[in-house]
């Protein structure tokens, strides 16, 4: 017999303990966690020959899910369908559908952008039917990933190496980092040099650098250059100020975060993986415990979207929470219209607070040290961007003397603004640099010269951040596509991480080879990106989803074919690592693993005996005096250095030992990173010196 109860279908057992405290005890909302069916791992699952019909089965491990639903939904009065906003949601929502025998008609979705009491029993009064155009989308790109990837990785496997594996996007990320790599092996430094000079008017003293003569820039090649200008300077005659030029400027705040943009701050600022923000972010959406007055509630809007929309209420009740807080100066008169990065979908608003006046602050207690740091962030670039802009007074001075010119640049910030509240990574650590009051036609006197040699700098290698960055620039993949991408090629080992910069590793290389000898157009950027504008027509009901894969596909088939007979094997051979088995006796050599190289004895299986590589730097140990210094890496990642004798030396330092020991107190000297490059320092003392180039 029916129960008077209606049942409501989540991903999540968290989103589904807070929806149930909104909804009453009319209704019971019960997890699916994430879906219930999916192509099976063990074959192909896509039927080519009869318009690419995927065969779904129940996914391994959910048989006691399914049975608890359907048990749920047949003595339910009326079952809700209520997974997240986005393709993925609609695809879980339709899964759960077919399993459970519903109308697909019938109106059982039910959709809501923020996890609010409000929110979510609005959403239950007007839902909708199951949204196909968005079911093709997300079916489409999954048969389409299946595809490739089920056809490529075979022949990696018998060509290259075990469990190896290819896809559209992570294919195109390792691309992207090996062109990077080549990048920089290719770059060669060029020499320039600038002058900065002191100068002196009355009792201030301020900077200005070289800019060029007669009123042309000027770049200063090398030290003769340099010499030469220096020679034509009078430094007992006053300098002029020719043109002083004083401006107000307006920084205006940044837009609220897109799930791109997100990821990328958090790694900046917080060192966040994308990974990791991800599902912190995914646990201030599904909701926080705030105690008894309020309960559960979602304190962030549905992350997954690459819209900046922003909705009126929110904008208003920004406005409010503004004028209270900091005052009428600090709310912006209008209403900001930020326009979205081209192939958006603004399905949904860009992230932010489901409530601003929940501040950081008052939820602290609640929220763990993680939590609360996202949503700081997430709140301050939200409620900045609802803020008046910055206003600074900036000066620009022309300086000349012989015809030789010198330009000084100050500003002073005026009003705050938006930065009483957030500042971007750009723009945190930039102080004022203020000039005195100068006038045209002034006198200013030279008091120093600071020639200094540089060298141009190669591209940086990826970040997280950036490579999200350059993800999205390219079209390439969707916001909920770019952690697991990257969490992919590091996992296959294509990639590794050194620092905070990612490297390709010599078993990428080798499978960046072969995809693109063989399968040009799974990295071809512009191919990849015109599937996601297709993806995007398929969704909004303007294309047949077959017809797109199919159009993807049959060149793709034709690659395969050729490929399949032209791939000879590639050999990863063993090197010989010079040194003997201290177990066997036998000869080690330098294998390629999972996680890099390593060594073995080369009577493996009959001897497992393995070891780390270590690299040495030719510096001995400076505490014991036996052992070598070493390098090595921490738990994240980062590089130090230590003795090669360790535990009997406990020697270790975060910066490298050059080999050489302090002039004033026989300390040993290291290389440290400084502002500018690197420098020679003891850690003893104040005694420094310049790296030699």
């Amino acid at each position: 017999m029916p129960s008077s109860k209606n049942l409501v279908i989540v991903e999540s057992p968290s989103k589904a303990k807070t929806i149930e405290k909104y909804l009453g005890r009319n209704y019971h909302v019960v997890a699916s966690l994430g879906h219930v069916r999916d192509l099976p791992k063990s074959q192909m699952g896509v039927d080519i020959d009869h318009d690419y019909e995927p065969k779904y089965i129940s996914i391994r491990g959910k048989g006691p899910v399914i049975k608890d639903l359907k048990k749920e939904a047949k003595k339910a009065k009326r079952v809700y369908l209520a997974a997240d906003p986005d393709r993925e949601g609609e695809a879980i929502a339709w899964h759960v559908s077919h399993l459970l025998g519903l109308d697909v008609e019938g109106k059982n979705r039910v959709v809501f952008n923020e996890i609010t009491k409000d929110t979510v029993k609005q959403a239950f009064k007007s839902p909708r039917s199951i949204d196909m155009n968005l079911v093709d989308a997300q079916q489409a790109r999954r048969i389409l990933d299946r595809l490739v990837g089920y056809s490529i990785s075979p022949i990696l496997w018998a060509k290259v190496k075990k469990g190896l594996s290819a896809g559209r996007v992570q294919s195109i990320a390792l691309k992207l980092v090996i062109e990077r790599e080549n990048e920089i092996k290719k770059f060669v430094p060029e020499e320039y040099w600038t002058i900065e000079s002191i100068f002196k008017h009355n009792k201030d003293k301020f900077s200005a650098n070289f800019y060029g003569v007669n009123h042309k820039k000027v770049d200063l090649k090398n030290n003769e250059k340099v010499q030469e200008i220096l020679g034509q300077i009078d430094k007992k005659s006053d300098f002029d100020v020719e043109k002083v030029t004083k401006k107000e400027r307006k920084r205006f705040p940044a837009a609220p975060f897109t799930t791109s943009s997100l990821q990328q701050e958090a790694n900046r600022k917080l060192n966040f993986k994308t990974r990791k923000t991800m599902m912190i972010a995914q646990q201030l959406y599904e909701g926080i415990n705030l105690g008894r007055k309020e309960g559960t509630v979602g304190l962030i809007t549905y992350m997954r979207t690459d819209s900046k929309r922003i909705s009126k209420v929110a904008q208003a009740e920004a406005s409010k929470f503004i004028h209270e807080e900091y005052g009428e100066p600090f709310a912006a008169v209008k209403m900001r219209n930020d326009k979205n990065q081209e192939g958006a979908q603004d399905a949904h608003e860009a992230i932010r607070p489901s409530s601003v006046f929940r501040t950081p602050k008052s939820m602290k207690e609640l929220l763990t040290r993680d939590q609360y740091r996202l949503y700081e962030l997430i709140w301050s670039r939200f409620t900045a961007s609802q803020m008046t802009p910055a206003v600074f007074d900036t000066m620009a001075v022309d300086i000349s003397q012989n015809n030789v010119n010198f330009r000084a640049n100050g500003s002073k910030m005026k009003f705050e603004g938006y930065r009483k509240v957030y500042q971007s990574t750009s723009e945190s650590g930039k102080k004022d640099n203020i000039l005195p009051d100068l006038n045209e036609g002034d006198k200013v006197q030279l008091q120093s010269n600071d020639p200094a040699q540089h060298f141009t700098q190669p591209p940086a290698r990826f970040s997280e951040a950036s490579l999200v960055k350059a993800l999205e620039e390219n079209g390439v993949g969707r916001p909920s596509t770019y952690a697991p991408t990257i969490d992919t090629i590091q996992r296959r080992y294509y990639v590794k991480l050194n620092g905070k910069s990612f490297e390709p590793t010599e078993l990428g290389e080798i499978v960046d080879n072969l995809i693109q000898d063989y399968f040009p157009d799974i990295v071809n950027v512009d191919f990849t990106a015109n599937l996601e504008d297709e993806l995007d027509h398929i969704e909004e009901g303007k294309e047949d989803w077959v017809k797109v894969v199919d159009r993807y596909y049959k060149p793709f088939e034709k690659e395969l074919e050729s490929a399949e007979d032209k791939i000879e094997k590639v050999q990863i051979k063993d090197e010989p690592a010079g040194i003997d088995c201290d177990i066997c006796g036998a000869p080690m050599v330098i294998k390629l693993g999972r996680y890099g190289k390593f060594y073995a004895c080369s009577r493996f299986p009959d001897c497992r005996n393995t070891k780390p590589i270590v690299k040495e730097i030719g510096v001995t140990c400076p505490k014991c005096k036996k052992g070598q210094v070493i390098e090595r890496k921490s738990k994240k990642n980062r590089i130090f250095y230590g003795c090669s004798r360790y535990p009997d030396c406990d020697f270790v330092t975060w910066d490298k030992p050059i080999g050489r020991n302090c002039p004033k107190d026989q300390h040993y000297l290291v290389e440290k990173k400084v502002k500018g490059g690197r420098q020679v320092i003891c850690p003893n003392g104040d005694y420094e010196e310049a790296i030699q180039k």
